[in-house]
């Protein structure tokens, strides 16, 4: 415990604060010696005070769905404490007769929200608050935008943080993915070169362009859903006159990709705040480094899913 909240500490010190405080955050799901680094730079933004809910948005990777999920369980157990579930907000959203409950076994094999446990419990520190998890399944435009529009209400109450699960390109063969585009230079570099075309249409809050992006090149984006979700619940904020700006503050890979032989995992953090209405000033005393953090190493989770 004490390990995996220096670690945690460690990376946050390291980030730079460079936007307005977050409201919504797009941040990586790998193992944190992969993406913990590149995720520190999306929590960096987040000022718990006045945080009374966290919407931890993922995709779905071993179960199929073509709908989106809440959880049955009333608490998840994490190495640095239990997280309360907001089983009301649930119990909210499966009476649009929109959203399934996940079994407790998807629950658990599913680490695009767990990975994000121990993040949200450093940085929301001592204060009370409520996760939702939303499994995203395999969604086609309308429902991304019907989603959209059931979440927006969320998104725009300020006691309301959204975490948004995704890594980005996964090259190589055994992904299936083998896209190049030699104009732009090695191997590595169309691989940046092809996600920073999807992130500027995130950053431009473009959801129909995003949409075309991906029928386009079909880039392994693996929370792609769950990124049209929030690109869609943000139109749905502008047409209430609530502006956001997105944007991305970090960007990594896995490894440098340089033959067929190569395969690497991309990784990018953004930040959404509201630009129509001042933002408070506050310091996170949470991300401040512990005095035995190294910032080296990988712990795991350790989440236990409770009914």
């Amino acid at each position: 415990r004490e390990e995996l909240a220096a670690q945690l500490a460690g990376w946050l010190q390291q980030a730079d604060e460079c936007c307005g405080t977050a409201r919504a955050i797009i941040a990586p799901h790998a193992g944190y010696s992969y993406s913990g680094p590149t995720a520190a730079w999306a929590y960096k933004h987040v000022q718990p005070a006045g945080i009374t809910r966290v919407f931890i948005v993922g995709p779905s990777h071993h179960y199929y769905t073509p709908r989106c999920c809440v959880s049955g369980c009333a608490t998840y157990a994490t190495p640095l404490g239990d997280l309360a579930l907001d089983t009301a907000t649930a119990d909210e959203l499966r009476a649009t007769g929109a959203f399934d409950v996940m079994d407790v076994s998807v629950d658990e094999a599913e680490h695009s929200i767990e990975m994000h446990l121990p993040y949200v419990m450093h940085v929301m520190g001592h204060r009370p608050f409520r996760i939702v998890p939303v499994l995203v399944g395999a969604l086609d435009e309308h429902a991304e935008a019907e989603y959209g529009r059931v979440l927006a209400p969320y998104l725009l109450q300020p006691e309301t943080l959204f975490i948004i699960s995704s890594d980005f390109c996964h090259w190589g063969r055994r992904f299936k993915f083998t896209h190049q585009d030699p104009s732009a230079g090695e191997i590595f570099q169309s691989i940046e070169a092809l996600d920073r075309k999807g992130m500027a249409l995130i950053e431009a809050q473009d959801a129909d362009g995003f949409a075309r992006y991906q029928h386009t090149f079909h880039n392994t984006i693996c929370g792609r859903h769950p990124i049209a979700l929030l690109l869609h619940a943000l139109e749905q904020a502008r047409a209430r006159e609530a502006r956001h700006e997105l944007r991305f503050v970090r960007y990594a890979q896995s490894s440098a990709c340089r033959s067929l032989s190569d395969s690497s995992v991309s990784y990018a953090s953004a930040v959404a705040w509201r630009v129509d209405a001042p933002e408070p000033v506050w310091r996170n005393p949470s991300l401040e480094p512990s005095s035995s953090s190294n910032g080296n190493g990988n712990i795991e989770t350790g989440v236990e899913f409770n009914v």
